[in-house]
């Protein structure tokens, strides 16, 4: 039997959903749910009013990914502190860096020392400022048409500027992830762009909150086998991870 909620506790739960997967459909939302795209659209232009989350074409953002953002505004700010504290050892002095964004990516940004001596490339412009802060990184921002869903560049020439790489190591993060349909997302140009990105590295680290496991998207991006690290806030070694440790990944 589907849970019926009411209007608060609907609009609750649209809050919770967009902050565990940064940004999510009206179709998806309606499928959670239970109730019509018209009633998600009309609690999201509520809740964007309020300024409780940001309402984008066909959908909702939330208030943690946009660039005018709070630090106490981050939806799981401790979780994301330790998977950054995680990633960081994988990163090191000469290293080619392809680098996604998002609230995760923000925290392993801050953290890293300002002696690192490497060169990051990325499609996210707040990325590249971000990183400006380092004073010992080399910083290349792969331009182009900027997506609205997820705030990077896409489109063909990014792709083809994308083929012409071969980085060290790609950090990326993912709006869902599944043992059996790997990662996944909604929007067609960013995951070819990620896609792209992937392609691109020798070696990939995606960087996840436990709350965005075992849940599943509309297209895919790639299978958990094409992945060389997973890192959460969980123990390596938490009965929560076991599922995705048979693909042969390493997990942080």
């Amino acid at each position: 039997m589907s849970v019926i909620f009411l209007k608060g506790e609907r609009k609750d739960q649209i809050i919770q959903q967009v902050n565990i997967h940064t940004r999510m459909s009206l179709s998806e939302l309606s499928q959670v749910l239970n109730v019509s795209e018209d009633t998600i659209r009309r609690d999201i232009n509520d809740l964007a009013e309020e300024g409780k989350l940001i309402k984008i074409r066909g959908g909702a953002m939330s208030k943690a990914y946009h660039h005018t953002s709070q630090l106490q505004e981050t939806y799981a700010h401790n979780s994301k502190k330790i998977i950054a504290e995680k990633m960081l050892p994988l990163i090191e002095d000469g290293m080619l860096v392809l680098i996604g964004g998002g609230t995760t990516i923000r925290e392993l940004v801050k953290i890293i020392p300002s002696d690192l001596k490497a060169t990051f490339v990325t499609l996210n412009p707040l990325t590249a400022v971000e990183l400006l802060d380092k004073p010992n990184l080399e910083i290349i921002l792969i331009g182009g048409q900027i997506s609205r869903y997820s705030q990077m560049s896409v489109g063909g020439e990014v792709y083809q500027r994308l083929s012409e790489l071969h980085v060290d190591l790609c950090i990326m993060g993912t709006n869902a992830i599944d043992a059996r349909e790997g990662l996944t997302d909604s929007d067609w140009e960013t995951i070819q762009a990620k896609k792209a990105m992937i392609k691109a590295a020798d070696k990939i680290a995606v960087l996840a909150i436990s709350e965005k496991m075992n849940s599943v998207m509309r297209m895919k991006i790639a299978d958990l086998s094409e992945i060389d690290y997973f890192i959460t806030e969980l123990p390596p070694d938490s009965p929560l991870l076991v599922p995705y440790s048979y693909s042969g990944i390493q997990i942080l």
